[in-house]
């Protein structure tokens, strides 16, 4: 996609800031921009998550090339400001796994037919701008654009501050694993509406 700026309101127009601009300018991740959006993703999930970086689930913080750039798919937004990437949003193309994933959750969102949103991280000096708000509104009409894919599915841990009632003003709960026995793992998962395109790939009115 080409860059979007994203005013303070969070509302995009069609044109593209350059370096020097204080605007937001959201787009496609290049190569170029891989160390800043692990950067970002590092930072959040050791200061937010504070589960530091753990193989079997972060792997593609060290490797988003491979993750989300190269598979037609996938895809990686970042958020520029000022010439540093202070935002990033992703989609995959597989399901949530059972285990550690409640199984009736794994069924309903296979791999394949599923576009798992993730890594929608934005650093705290920019948070309430609309960043995020944005990202997930970009990333699901990717979702819509690239075919194949019949649900948005996504999980948040309510342990991190806002995390849960943004995503409940956007999407619909499928399980809280937090009233499972046991708790599960605490997270809760998503379902948010796949958009709606026209014949020209923009959102239909």
């Amino acid at each position: 996609m080409a860059g979007t700026t994203v005013d303070r309101t969070g509302t995009g127009t069609d044109a593209v800031g350059g370096h020097g601009d204080p605007r937001y300018v959201l787009r496609t991740a290049t190569t170029s921009d891989l160390g800043g959006a692990r950067a970002v993703m590092l930072d959040t999930v050791y200061r937010d998550l504070k589960s530091g970086y753990v193989p079997r689930w972060h792997a593609d913080i060290i490797d988003p090339e491979t993750a989300y750039l190269r598979p037609e798919r996938c895809t990686l937004l970042v958020v520029e400001h000022r010439g540093e990437i202070v935002a990033t949003g992703a989609v995959r193309d597989r399901g949530p796994q059972a285990p550690p994933n409640p199984q009736g959750v794994a069924d309903r969102f296979p791999s394949g037919t599923t576009a798992q949103l993730c890594r929608i991280y934005v650093r705290p000096d920019h948070r309430r701008h609309g960043l995020a708000r944005q990202l997930v509104r970009e990333l699901g009409e990717f979702a819509a654009r690239a075919g194949g894919y019949t649900a948005l599915y996504l999980h948040t841990d309510p342990a991190v501050p806002g995390a849960e009632p943004f995503w409940r003003s956007l999407a619909r709960e499928v399980c809280d694993e937090r009233t499972l026995p046991g708790g599960g793992q605490g997270i809760v998962h998503f379902e948010l509406p796949m958009p709606v395109l026209d014949a020209s790939g923009t959102p239909a009115q």
